[in-house]
C-alpha cells in the first residue's frame, strides 16, 4: 500500500483518495450480487451500478497513464472532451461481467496510485487528473450510489422508506 509522506507531493490528496475509494466500495459490497447490475444509478443513459464501476475504473486507468506521461515528459495537457470520453468509456465497459468491470476498476486505481507515487514535483496538470479522476469524481458519484444503494436495499426488504 502507498502510504502518503511528507517527501511525495499531494499526501492530503492521497489521503483524501484512500477515504473516497473506501466510501464508494463498502456502499458497492453492501449489495448483493444482482443488485449491482440493475440500471438506475443513472436514468438517461441507463447505468447500473457495474457501469459506475467501470466508469469509475476507466478514469483511474487513463490517470495512471497521464501520471505516468507527466513523469516521463512527455504529457500533453488536459485539453480533452470529457463528455467524449465518459462515452467511450462507457462503451468499452459496456455489457462486461460484474467481475471484469470491479477487477479492472481495482487494477486501474492500482495503476494510478502506482503512477502517482512516481510523481516528485508538484503541477496543475497533475492536480487536474487526481481531482478528475479520483478525488473530486469520488465525491461526484458517491451521493447518488448512497441514494441508489438505499433504494436498491428497500427493494430487496420489501418495504417502502
Amino acid at each position: 500500500m502507498i502510504e502518503p509522506s511528507d517527501d511525495r507531493p499531494y499526501p492530503a490528496d492521497l489521503e483524501a483518495e484512500r477515504v473516497g475509494w473506501y466510501a464508494l466500495t463498502d456502499l458497492v459490497r453492501s449489495l448483493e450480487p444482482d443488485e449491482r447490475l440493475v440500471p438506475g444509478y443513472y436514468r438517461d443513459p441507463a447505468w447500473s451500478v457495474r457501469d459506475l464501476v467501470g466508469h469509475i475504473g476507466t478514469w483511474l486507468a487513463e490517470a495512471a497513464v497521464q501520471f505516468e506521461r507527466i513523469h516521463a515528459g512527455t504529457y500533453e495537457g488536459h485539453d480533452i472532451d470529457v463528455d467524449a470520453m465518459n462515452a467511450v468509456f462507457l462503451e468499452a465497459m459496456r455489457d462486461q461481467p460484474w467481475d471484469v468491470a470491479w477487477i479492472q476498476a481495482n487494477a486501474g486505481r492500482t495503476r494510478m496510485r502506482l503512477a502517482w507515487a512516481e510523481l516528485r514535483e508538484p503541477s496543475a496538470e497533475a492536480e487536474w487528473w487526481i481531482r478528475k479522476s479520483a478525488v473530486e469524481h469520488y465525491g461526484q458519484h458517491v451521493g447518488r450510489l448512497e441514494a441508489w444503494v438505499e433504494e436498491l436495499k428497500v427493494a430487496r426488504s420489501g418495504t417502502a422508506g
